[in-house]
C-alpha cells in the first residue's frame, strides 16, 4: 500500500463505525497575501472547515495551486461535500485537488483525535534531546529560514536539501544541495510537511532512515502519524489551531496562524496508535 493510501486508511476504519462530518467550507487567503508571501519567502495556507467547525490546513503555494483554488473554489463551493471522499482522493489527486484532499484528510484526522479525547502534546525542540552540540551536522529538507541563523551561530553544520537550483551552494557551515545523499551523515533531520502535499516524501524516506531523529514539521502536518512512524519518522509537529473561528478570519485576511494556534508534536515513542484511538470512540 502506498503512503498516501496508508494515511487515509484509519479514516476509512472510523467511517465503518461512525458518521463522519461533511465539509462546511474551504477558506482561502487572498491573492495579494500569497503574492506578498512569495516575495517575503513565507508560506500561506488554506483551511478546510468541517460542518462541526473542525479545521484542516494545507499549504497553497506550490506551482499555481492557489490561483487554481481561487478560480475553482469559492468559500461555499465545497459546502456539504463528503469529507472522507475528498480525503480518499489524495493519492490520485494532483495540483489544487491534492491540496483540498490534504486539508480534508487533516481536518478528519483532527476530528478523530478530539473525538477520542487524546491530549495533544505541546511542541518541543524540533531537533530532539539532548540538544545538538557545536560541530554536529544537522540536516533539513526544505529551507526553514528562521532556524538557520541560530543554528549557525551555535556552531552547528547544516545541510539543506532543496528543490530550487538557484538556492544551491555552500556558505560557510551552511550547504544547500539538490542531492539527498548529502544528508547521509546527518543523525538529526527536520523535513517540511509540504513534502506530503507535493508527493516527494514517500520516495525520500528510505534515503533518510539512517537518521536517529527525523521530524516532519509544518502547519500542513495534520495527519495521523502511524504510517509515517512506521517508515522512520520519529516526530510529527505543526500548529494546533486553538481558535478555529479566529483561524478562518486570519486565513481570509491573509494573516498568519501564529496567534490562533500553538505548536504541537507527536512522538513515535508516545503515540498510542490508531487502533488505540478507535478503541476510545
Amino acid at each position: 500500500m502506498s503512503l498516501d493510501d496508508e494515511l487515509v486508511a484509519p479514516l476509512r476504519a472510523v467511517a465503518e463505525r461512525l458518521a463522519l462530518p461533511k465539509v462546511r467550507a474551504l477558506h482561502l487567503p487572498p491573492r495579494e497575501a500569497v503574492q506578498a508571501a512569495r516575495r517575503a519567502g513565507r508560506g500561506e495556507f488554506c483551511l478546510l472547515e468541517l460542518d462541526d467547525g473542525t479545521p484542516g490546513a494545507a499549504y497553497v503555494m506550490l506551482d499555481d495551486d492557489h490561483e487554481a483554488l481561487l478560480l475553482g473554489h469559492g468559500t461555499e463551493a465545497l459546502a456539504g461535500a463528503d469529507a472522507l471522499a475528498l480525503a480518499a482522493s489524495f493519492g490520485a489527486a494532483r495540483g489544487a485537488r491534492r491540496v483540498v484532499a490534504w486539508a480534508a484528510l487533516g481536518a478528519l484526522s483532527r476530528w478523530l483525535v478530539e473525538r477520542a479525547g487524546l491530549e495533544v502534546p505541546r511542541g518541543g525542540d524540533p531537533w530532539g534531546r539532548p540538544a545538538p552540540l557545536a560541530g554536529e551536522h544537522l540536516g533539513m529538507v526544505g529551507l526553514f529560514t528562521p532556524m538557520v541563523a541560530p543554528l549557525l551561530q551555535a556552531g552547528l553544520r547544516l545541510t539543506v536539501l532543496e528543490l530550487q537550483p538557484e538556492l544551491a551552494g555552500r556558505r560557510g557551515a551552511l550547504t544547500v544541495t539538490l542531492d539527498p545523499a548529502a544528508l547521509q551523515d546527518c543523525p538529526r533531520i527536520v523535513c517540511t510537511a509540504t513534502t506530503l502535499i507535493n508527493g516527494s516524501l514517500e520516495a525520500l524516506l528510505p534515503r533518510l532512515r539512517h537518521a536517529r531523529h527525523l521530524a516532519l514539521l509544518g502547519p500542513s502536518a495534520g495527519c495521523l502519524p502511524d504510517a509515517l512512524f512506521a517508515r522512520g519518522v520519529t516526530q510529527l509537529g505543526g500548529r494546533w489551531i486553538t481558535d478555529p473561528a479566529g483561524a478562518i478570519d486570519a486565513v481570509r485576511a491573509g494573516r498568519g496562524l501564529g496567534e490562533v494556534s500553538r505548536k504541537f508534536a507527536f512522538s513515535r515513542d508516545d503515540w498510542p496508535d490508531c487502533p488505540a484511538l478507535l478503541a476510545r470512540l
